[in-house]
């Protein structure tokens, strides 16, 4: 029964993730109304997000480190209550600089607080069926922009934008505040069980250092931060490309539902596909399979090839995501998973970063966006042949003056 426990805290982590998100990353709705009514130009406005992103990527590595020392629970309720002041301020400036500090700052800093501190908690939950557990648990993410963003569409347009920023900040803090209650620590027979390879953290204090020099770690981080630069780019400029090759504006922007769907299934097909032949299997195909679909963007000018390929993108990148923390959970002990997570999440917040602003340089120097699509996708190919490289797990480290199995 107490195993059992370990999907209710499956469920929560969803709802979770999927209110969070989708709160933080509603942001291209509300573009337009901030614009008209303010007068603040449409890169000050967006300038939030990019803050938004960076803050998120040093905040989860720290948010997750302070897991491995006081659990899931109070990190969640923390950053609910953060992600809360943060929308409410930002719903009442009047000046684009505090707009910047509320959105990018208070808010990103809130959103780095669940990925890393969920999924830590989740892994250390379950022995049998992690791939599973996690995946699911990223479906919130996946299902946020089908879910959230509508609904602040439909708040805008009843209320205006600065009600319906407010409505969703106390709504999101209302709906985060419970299902945070939900979440506790692994029960020790769960948490403490031996397994083999893995580098463990001793009972007092760990050195953070000590985690990030293991080659487990440094492969892991690389991988992950590929990945996330070889995608964020086609991302983010697919909208303009469809655009270009003839698309209207708002069939265009169809394919990013498109990518979404495609996300949940991915996640869940990839998930069981883990448990089943290897998460370090899955990831390698996933990324040769994601380079490939990148690539192929050279090949297609018309909206259902579009939509075609965006359901590739979507299976392979949405599926990949949620098992890096799987592998990690097979690196490291639970007792610093949240310090792991953090730090690959951090470095996966800087590859994203980079995509949208390179595509758009590459854009203006040579008129289209071709040599964006080939070099993501051998940025692609170079995330799988790092992937490749995942050690196994070695001898004992010395953590903190204590050797500790690696």
């Amino acid at each position: 029964m107490e195993r059992n426990y370990g999907w209710v805290i499956v469920g929560a982590g969803a709802l979770i993730t999927c209110v969070a998100m989708g709160a933080m990353f509603a942001l291209p709705v509300y573009l337009q109304p901030i614009a008209d009514q303010t007068g603040w130009t449409r890169a000050g406005i967006s300038g939030a997000m990019t803050i938004g992103f960076l803050v998120m990527g040093v905040a989860g590595f720290l948010w997750g480190t302070l897991t491995d020392r006081i659990g899931a629970r109070p990190v969640v309720l923390i950053a609910a209550v953060t992600l809360g002041i943060g929308l409410f301020i930002a719903s009442q400036a009047t000046d684009i600089l505090v707009f910047q500090i509320a959105y990018g700052g208070l808010v990103g800093a809130s959103g780095g607080a669940f990925f890393a501190p969920l999924m830590a908690t989740v892994l250390g939950w379950f022995d049998k069926h992690r791939s599973l557990a996690v995946s699911l648990v990223s479906l919130g993410g996946g299902v946020a922009p089908m879910v959230m963003t509508p609904l602040a569409t439909v708040l805008i347009q009843q209320m205006g934008w600065r009600t319906a920023m407010m409505t969703t900040a106390l709504m999101a803090t209302l709906i985060i505040l419970p299902l945070a209650l939900l979440v506790r620590r692994p029960p020790p027979a769960v948490e403490e069980a031996p397994q083999a390879g893995l580098v463990a953290a001793p009972a007092q204090g760990t050195s953070i250092l000590s985690v990030m020099k293991r080659p487990q770690f440094i492969v892991l981080a690389a991988v992950f931060f590929l990945c996330c630069a070889a995608h964020s780019g086609p991302i983010f400029h697919t909208v303009s490309y469809a655009m270009l090759c003839g698309a209207s504006a708002m069939a265009a922007a169809s394919i990013y539902s498109v990518e979404g769907l495609a996300g949940l299934f991915g996640r869940l097909l990839f998930g069981l596909l883990a448990d089943r032949v290897g998460v370090k299997r899955v990831i390698v195909g996933g990324l040769v399979l994601q380079a490939v679909g990148i690539y192929s963007y050279i090949y297609i000018d018309e909206l259902t090839q579009f939509y075609m390929l965006a359901a590739v993108l979507g299976l392979a990148y949405g599926g990949v995501m949620p098992l890096y923390a799987v592998l990690a959970r097979e690196y490291f002990s639970p007792k610093v998973m949240g310090t792991v997570l953090g730090g690959i999440t951090m470095t996966s917040s800087i590859g994203m970063a980079f995509g949208p602003v390179g595509g758009g340089w590459l854009f203006d120097t040579f008129g289209d966006y071709q040599w964006l699509y080939v070099s993501s996708a051998g940025i692609g190919i170079a995330a799988a042949l790092v992937a490749l490289t995942f050690p196994k797990p070695s001898g004992p480290v010395e953590i903190d003056g204590r050797l500790q199995p690696a």
